[in-house]
């Protein structure tokens, strides 16, 4: 699966010169219609190939040099990968992004995208690796960055069952783009949670399961989100109390945040707290904005 990453904010550094700061290509857009067109193209039926080692060592160092300020450094290596860097003015909210996506057809076009905000540091990021297969978890992505500071967006860019063999499946493959940048933040100590979603079914009573992936024991934040889950009438699997379903053992971002101890927290929605006027989903939206603006607190 390609992936998609929004970057909300670059992280300071004094060396780059202060017109290496800013990518050289600017856009006004409507940030939310371009992610979901971007993902409308996703198809099961659709090629995809990984990016080799090589390739996701330069990507990983280009999200590096763009958290650090050096975007025109972040340009040079993304260049030979077909991918760039273009600082992105939201028409509804006026606020600033940096995306890393795409410029023109090809392999890496399907790889995904990363938008960070611009206008903050980078502190939490959402992980979207099942956009359009787990359906409207990418809104709900989008939701979190344009309604909360200081944020990341990494999205994969094709359909879960593109390609052969799972290659797609980037929740499980880390020789993916959207492993490498999702480690590149991890490696700064910027927490993240990854958004699923599931089918209504008699063995899945709950209407979200939240864990700690890898991890068998659950900070206070995230406890506390399943409180407030709780208390706005969820029903809710917590992982570490409980033996649940979907609990994301063996995803591989959550393996990767337990070896950097950078925060993870995999969410599991059913249909009606993720999709678009579900019964639970504003209430589900909230709990997720607590979350994340507790990392931007620094709490």
């Amino acid at each position: 699966m390609g992936l998609l990453l929004v970057l909300a904010g670059c992280q300071a550094d004094p060396s780059p010169a202060p017109e290496d700061t800013v990518p050289r290509a600017r856009e006004l857009v409507d940030l939310r219609s371009r992610i979901l067109g971007y993902t409308a193209q996703f198809r099961a039926d659709s090629p995809y190939r990984p990016p080799g080692k090589e390739q996701r060592e330069r990507l990983a160092k280009a999200v590096g040099s763009l958290l650090s300020g050096d975007a025109q450094g972040a340009e040079r290596r993304l260049a030979p990968l077909g991918l760039g860097v273009t600082r992105l003015t939201d028409t509804d909210s006026g606020r600033r992004y940096d995306e890393i996506a795409a410029t023109g057809p090809g392999e890496s076009a399907r790889w995904g995208r990363v938008y960070l905000n611009a206008d903050s540091t980078v502190r939490w990021n959402a992980q979207v690796p099942h956009p359009v297969s787990d359906r409207d978890t990418e809104d709900l992505g989008i939701r979190l960055l344009e309604q909360n500071p200081g944020g990341a967006l990494v999205i994969a860019g094709s359909h879960r069952r593109a390609g052969d063999k799972g290659e797609a499946d980037v929740a499980h493959r880390e020789d993916s783009a959207f492993h490498a940048i999702v480690v590149e933040l991890q490696k700064r100590g910027v927490p993240g949670v990854q958004l699923h979603g599931f089918a209504d079914s008699s063995d899945r009573p709950w209407d979200a399961v939240v864990s700690t992936g890898a991890v068998e024991t659950a900070p206070a934040e995230v406890v506390a989100l399943a409180d407030r889950m709780d208390d706005d009438g969820l029903r809710v699997c917590r992982a570490w109390e409980a033996r649940c379903p979907l609990e994301g053992r063996s995803n591989v971002q959550g393996r990767s945040a337990e070896r950097e101890h950078a925060g993870f927290v995999h969410v599991e929605l059913a249909r009606h707290a993720r999709a678009d006027g579900g019964r639970d989903t504003e209430e589900a939206a909230e709990a997720l904005g607590g979350l994340v603006a507790g990392w931007n607190a620094g709490g």
